[in-house]
């Protein structure tokens, strides 16, 4: 009965909510404002020298450099861990950030391999244009130090077969009207089916902010809200979030080829187009309506300018750094970390604990056995399951950009337009015929969409290929010691490079002869380096169950064990805007303000003054 006076009350229900909302959402605290002045000021010049580098992002962990009276601790240098220890850093706390690896920056740090330098997750990145909102959230956070370089207009090419005989390639083109425009002009007759996609993707973007809004209500609002079942009925995201992308796209066009170029970016959130929840998708098609962006130096600045904010406040950020365990008080609330060195454990406290190592590593690893069957955290943990697995491929080549023809794009590339029907075919494959039937791959070259790139590595250029990958192939050699695997583990990863390399030999025919560095990096190398449980490049599967208003609302920065919070893609979203969101409403909560509202009013501020000059 109480259920159909909520639905029956529904529109005077949510203006109620709608009120506390603005009371709850945009009230401050008595917590110092991180985004009280403006911090950017003129970048400088870019910072080459390697001895110079290593003091910000290769710092070492010991006993003796940690500061004294934290107030807080970070598990994991990724931008979730890093954005979150820089919010409080610019609220005036004094944070220290605990890496696993020897290098910082989780997927936004780089490698050197025989003079080649890779960078292992950040291909490219949206919503960089001047004057966004996003933007001015990652220049506050570098104090303006991070630059960004625009891609092409056209920074995706689809090829659907083979790129040197029947197969068709299509170019994904940047702009909010140019975007649907040029696939008109590449699907002539299509022009509904694309306005009806534009119209859903455009519907379902608006509604994002129920992400952030669900997460960051009070438990008993946020429960309401739900339990009221007003939110499909208000929110296209909410409704589209339970529709496949496949079913949705198939609703739209019987045309294969239109089909698989609508649903091409499902790579990079990693779930396959009859899994995927139509409201993901939209959120990276909206990602990249103005175009992609690449940082100017390479992923590695990213880490390399955020760093200096946290230690400014008088924190600190460590490397091989590993943490063991979380420590609970008596009262079964989070108080430090326990450090393994050497032999040895080093315990240190601090009254908030925050983790950006993943829900199943904080859960399941990290946390003591009393804590991790409380009913809210094995309910959290019931509701997620590990993201694909991936395999990359790291390429060194001896020659510029020019001789050899790389182009600063990316190049997502399918043996067929069924894009879920080969997907499902090569996860349902042995790991000995798996490497005969890849789906797709990702193939991009960080040297070429990098300006600096040939006055820090002149005759030099890299490309990186990304797919799919189960974990289950591998694991096998799981407990093994990596770069100790053996021949037969050595073996399987080459039929993977082999194959992966014939396909991109074709669309870069003038690579062949010019390789001076190879390696292939499986499931287990990503768990090596970044910890990932299952070798997932997104960390918790992001199906339809992900998407769904309860498992939003479930999954929050404030966990079952007091003084214990999450950050990172977990909490919100894969990839770096998601994590970077992530971060910002674990700040949100730890600091009980809203961020959002504090950075909107910096920069309505800000135009405002300048508008008063004249500029």
């Amino acid at each position: 009965m109480w259920l159909q006076t909520l639905l029956f009350l529904g529109p005077l229900l949510l203006l109620l909510l709608l009120a506390v909302l603005s009371l709850v959402l945009l009230r401050g605290s008595g917590s110092r404002n991180p985004f009280a002045t403006d911090s950017r000021r003129p970048p400088g010049p870019l910072v080459t020298d390697k001895a110079v580098r290593r003091t910000v992002v290769k710092t070492v962990f010991s006993a003796e450099k940690v500061p004294a009276e934290l107030d807080a601790i970070v598990v994991g240098s990724g931008i979730g861990g890093l954005a979150a220890a820089a919010l409080l850093a610019k609220a005036g706390w004094r944070v220290l950030v605990l890496e696993q690896h020897g290098k910082l920056g989780g997927c936004c740090h780089t490698f050197t391999e025989k003079g080649f330098e890779f960078d292992t997750g950040i291909h490219y990145v949206g919503q960089m244009q001047e004057g966004s909102l996003t933007r001015f959230l990652v220049d506050q956070l570098t104090d303006g130090q991070l630059e960004w370089a625009p891609l092409p207009a056209t920074y995706d090419v689809v090829v659907l077969g083979d790129p040197q005989g029947s197969g068709k390639t299509f170019h994904i083109h940047s702009g909010e009207r140019e975007y649907f425009q040029r696939l008109k002009e590449q699907f002539p007759g299509e022009a509904a089916a694309i306005d009806g996609f534009r119209r859903l993707v455009k519907s379902a973007g608006r509604g994002v902010v129920l992400l952030g809004i669900l997460k960051m209500l009070p438990r008993f609002l946020a429960k309401l809200l739900i339990c009221s079942r007003l939110l499909p009925r208000l929110c296209s995201f909410s409704q589209l979030a339970s529709r496949s992308l496949k079913e949705v796209v198939d609703g739209l066009t019987p045309n294969p080829e239109l089909r698989a170029v609508l649903s091409y970016m499902f790579p990079t959130y990693g779930v396959l187009p009859s899994k995927a929840s139509f409201s993901m998708h939209s959120i990276l098609v909206n990602h990249f309506l103005h175009g992609a962006w690449y940082p100017k130096g390479g992923a590695g600045e990213i880490a390399f300018h955020t760093i200096p904010v946290i230690r400014r406040a008088g924190g600190n950020v460590f490397g091989k750094a590993p943490v063991q365990r979380i420590l609970l008080d008596g009262q079964g609330r989070a108080c430090g970390v326990s450090v393994r060195k050497g032999q040895d454990s080093v315990d240190i406290f601090a009254p908030v604990v925050i983790s950006d190592a993943g829900i199943f590593n904080t859960y399941e690893r990290l946390l003591p056995a009393e804590a991790r069957v409380l009913p809210e955290i094995q309910s959290q943990l019931h509701m997620l399951s590990p993201g694909q697995g991936g395999f990359t491929v790291f390429v060194g080549l001896s020659g510029s950009r020019e001789e050899l023809g790389l182009e600063p794009i990316n190049y997502f590339m399918f043996p067929g337009n069924d894009l879920d029907g080969i997907m499902q075919r090569y996860l349902a494959s042995s790991r000995e015929d798996a490497a005969n039937n890849i789906p797709v791959l990702f193939v991009t070259s960080p040297s070429a969409k990098d300006l600096t790139w040939e006055m820090r590595h002149p005759g030099k250029s890299t490309l990186a290929i990304v797919t799919f990958a189960r974990y289950e192939w591998f694991e096998e050699w799981k407990d093994k010691q990596v770069h100790k695997r053996g021949d037969d583990y050595e073996d399987l990863k080459k039929t993977f490079v082999d194959a992966i390399m014939q396909t991109v030999y074709k669309l870069y025919p003038r690579i062949e002869g010019r390789i001076e560095y190879l390696s292939g990096g499986s499931p287990l190398t990503n768990q090596h380096y970044i910890a990932s449980p299952h070798g997932e490049f997104y960390g918790a599967d992001h199906g339809i169950p992900r998407l769904q208003a309860e498992a939003i609302a479930t999954l929050r920065a404030d966990t079952a064990v007091p003084n214990l919070y999450l950050t990172g893609q977990d909490l919100c979203l894969g990839g770096f805007m998601g994590a970077l969101q992530g971060a910002l409403i674990c700040a949100s909560t730890v600091l009980k303000r809203n961020l959002y509202a504090d950075l909107a009013r910096l920069k309505v501020r800000l135009q405002a003054a300048r508008t008063k000059k004249g500029e």
